[in-house]
């Protein structure tokens, strides 16, 4: 690293209040992205729609609906398979739908401990 004119290092080019202005900016879009992500809706549903849940982007189940025909005493463990993956289908769509967001905003690079 060399000084730069201003006697801040410079860093390929870009000094360093330039990389702090920038770092700033991409926090406020990565926070920006978050808001939007958590907003996000998506729905799955298992056995022919027989369960519908819905999810956001911050991975939070908001609705869950059975339809009624479902409800069979002796078949409870049909019930609960259905639940399970309808929750985890949704759940997986949602954090695609956020990390797609995030890599909107971040070009791709992985960034630990981000989402």
């Amino acid at each position: 690293m060399s000084k730069g004119p201003r006697g801040g290092y410079n860093m390929g080019g870009m000094n360093r209040n330039q990389m702090m202005a920038q770092a700033r900016k991409m926090q406020e879009q990565l926070a920006a992205a978050q808001q939007q992500a958590a907003a996000t809706e998506v729905s799955a549903s298992a056995g022919g729609g027989t369960v519908k849940v819905t999810a956001t982007g911050d991975l939070r189940i908001t609705s869950i609906v059975i339809n009624p025909q479902a409800l069979d005493p002796e078949d409870v463990d049909m019930l609960q398979d259905m639940i399970l993956a309808a929750v985890n289908d949704a759940l997986e769509q949602a954090e695609s739908a956020t990390e797609k967001a995030m890599s909107a905003v971040t070009g791709g690079f992985n960034i630990p401990g981000l989402f």
